[in-house]
């Protein structure tokens, strides 16, 4: 390596390592970002008068999911369109209007009709950590 190149590298590194620096002609004078910002004072509502819920009333801000997606995207008072014959009737015999309120408690019974998925995942889900059955994959995750 001739003595140009090794000064030419020699200078090439001195002027990147002076950019590291906080002093000289590339030192930087700005201001600390988290000490201009405040902390805003906390601000006690002026208003106390809220009346505890009557036992039966209905919900205030009770609305279903449709009319919030509506109001959300297109202001408040927006209400969704009436539904049409054949979408009630499809309603209606699906049973939505009239949910079963025992839906939780009957789901793990096992009475429930499933649908099945066949044999070899009812293998999997009921095969035990540690079995050395082919048709299952041991799985382990690390910890």
């Amino acid at each position: 390596m001739s003595s140009l190149t090794r000064a030419a590298l020699a200078a090439i590194t001195a002027l990147g390592l002076s950019a590291c620096g906080s002093s000289g002609i590339f030192g930087r004078d700005a201001p600390d970002e988290f000490a201009i910002g405040r902390a805003a004072p906390l601000v006690v509502p002026p208003d106390y008068n809220l009346a505890p819920p009557r036992p039966g009333a209905p919900r205030p801000m009770e609305t279903d999911a449709q009319t919030q997606a509506m109001e959300a995207l297109f202001g408040p008072g927006v209400r969704p369109a009436p539904k049409s014959a054949g979408e009630q009737k499809l309603l209606d015999d699906a049973g939505a209007a009239r949910p079963d309120p025992s839906a939780r408690s009957t789901a793990g019974d096992p009475s429930t009709e499933v649908v099945n998925k066949g044999a070899l995942l009812k293998t999997i889900i009921d095969a035990q950590p540690g079995s050395s059955d082919p048709a299952t994959a041991s799985v382990s995750i690390g910890g």
